[in-house]
């Protein structure tokens, strides 16, 4: 605790001192036949506060002060010392100490410089995503109240393209709610066992209209005759699938194939395959793929849509499982997603 800020705090405590005594005071007082007076109980009150302030500040005080004094003496007695008679022990202690609290500040600068970027990165880009559709809503509703709205094609036209704007808005402030919960870890899992194999196909169902509208396939490797169990939330898994499954839509090859499969790690885990055969990315993309709003073709990634958060709430959400999640791409032939989960 800063110096400047102590007398506060011993304020704080000597209060609660009082109060503990004071306490103590009147139950003594109800269960014996003392009695003092409201004007004397008053009275010690005040001075036992004043008294605890004095005792508490000059006690830190002289113990700062005795501390620092010592460490002067070290410093000076090593400095009129000969090298030859100074105690190593002395000097490796002191050393140390000076040390560690030279590398505890740097980390600390270090980690303030890391958010003070990524707050400023953080805003830059949501500012960003959100002006867009902000922009696109405000010149429709424009061209509207200047006159297109006599006009029943233009006027339907112009609102269903704001409606599409709108419904942009809306999943990118749903991302980053989700987001900032997963980050504050104030997202509660709901652990469960449940059959993987039945939630993917219900993430097929549920993605099946987007995929023809690109003549995409999306099937399993193999017939599954038997469930496989996981222990995880099935909603956040499903969540899971519907963003690789959409992604691997978005970015696969025009009349492409996106298949998932599952492969045994060990008798613990399961890993889970969502492979295409679209474009890749290139390896200095790769890395960077799981970044919030991070997109490997900027005006091509715009045009199909989302907020540019879902591989990063995939990320978040599968580290909030304690297991893990990675990329193998290659240009030209496609990507694959994977991650794992516990047997159930």
């Amino acid at each position: 605790m800063k110096i400047k800020n102590f007398f506060f705090f011993s304020i704080a405590i000597v209060l609660a001192l009082v109060v503990c005594i004071d306490a103590t005071l009147l139950i003594s007082m109800y269960f014996t036949d003392i009695v003092l007076p409201t004007k004397v109980f008053v009275i010690l009150s005040v001075v036992l506060f004043v008294v605890l302030i004095i005792i508490i500040n000059n006690g830190v005080e002289t113990y700062i002060n005795f501390r620092i004094d010592k460490i002067y003496k070290q410093v000076t007695s090593l400095k009129k010392r000969r090298i030859a008679n100074i105690n190593a022990d002395e000097f490796d202690f002191l050393a140390r100490d000076i040390l560690k609290y030279s590398y505890k500040k740097k980390q600390e600068i270090k980690k303030l410089n890391f958010r003070e970027n990524y707050r400023r990165d953080f805003l830059g880009n949501v500012a960003h995503e959100l002006k867009t559709p902000l922009f696109t809503v405000q010149g429709y509703l424009l061209t509207l109240i200047e006159g297109a709205a006599e006009d029943v094609e233009i006027r339907d036209k112009y609102l269903k393209r704001a409606n599409l704007a709108i419904t942009r808005l809306s999943e990118i402030v749903g991302d980053l709610d989700l987001i900032t919960k997963l980050e504050t870890n104030d997202l509660k899992l709901k652990i469960d066992t449940f059959n993987i194999i039945k939630v993917i196909q219900k993430v097929f169902d549920l993605l099946e209209m987007q995929a023809k509208k690109r003549n995409i396939k999306l099937r399993l490797d193999k017939f599954y005759d038997i469930p496989e169990f996981v222990l995880a939330d099935e909603a956040k898994i499903e969540q899971v699938l519907i963003n690789l499954v959409m992604n691997s839509i978005k970015y696969g090859k025009v009349g492409g194939v996106t298949i998932i499969s599952l492969e045994y790690v060990d008798d613990e885990k399961i890993a889970i395959h969502v492979s295409d055969n679209g474009e890749g990315v290139k390896q200095e993309d790769k890395e960077r793929l799981f970044e919030r709003f991070y997109r490997v073709e900027k005006s091509r990634s715009r045009d199909q849509g989302g907020s540019g958060l879902g591989l990063s709430i995939v990320k978040h959400i599968i580290e909030a499982h304690e297991q893990t999640i990675d990329v193998e791409s290659t240009l030209g032939e496609g990507s694959t997603f994977y991650f794992t989960l516990e047997r159930g």
